[in-house]
């Protein structure tokens, strides 16, 4: 099964970061990526970050939002749904975890519900794939 993808992994495949050389690894070991409905405007609000904190040129930001633009026009993405919504919800009550979190983590569920494995959880967030493991995944990047 394709691995999920959290936004700290993306965005570690499109601006480099400490954290880019595993991401491109756990990429190249597999091309496929599954992610959240949301993705995508998660990674645009960390990059617009780190431009704004003068961590990330013009230019660098435009080629960014380019490679972001360009993966997530071929993954799989996992849509917003009212079950997703409500396991969510149950997520913030069981861990540490905000409500972008919370999302991404009901989304990596939904998407293996009805698997024999859980996919591996890609993330580079300590508290995220604390709760990721808790919820039976494999967490890769942690």
């Amino acid at each position: 099964m394709t691995r999920f993808w959290d936004s700290s992994g993306v965005v570690s495949l499109v601006v480099r970061q400490r954290h880019t050389d595993t991401a491109e690894s756990l990429l190249s070991d597999d091309s496929r990526i599954a992610a959240w409905w949301a993705t995508p405007v998660e990674c645009e609000s960390a990059l617009a970050r780190l431009f704004r904190d003068g961590n990330l040129g013009a230019d660098e930001m435009r080629t960014a939002s380019r490679r972001l633009h360009e993966i997530s026009r071929h993954w799989i993405e996992i849509e917003p749904h009212e079950a997703l919504r409500d396991m969510a919800q149950a997520l913030v009550l069981r861990h540490p975890i905000r409500a972008a979190d919370a999302l991404q983590l009901a989304a990596a569920m939904a998407y293996s519900e009805g698997a024999a494995t859980a996919p591996e959880f890609v993330t580079f967030d300590q508290r995220l794939g604390a709760a990721a493991q808790q919820e039976g995944f494999r967490t890769r990047g942690v």
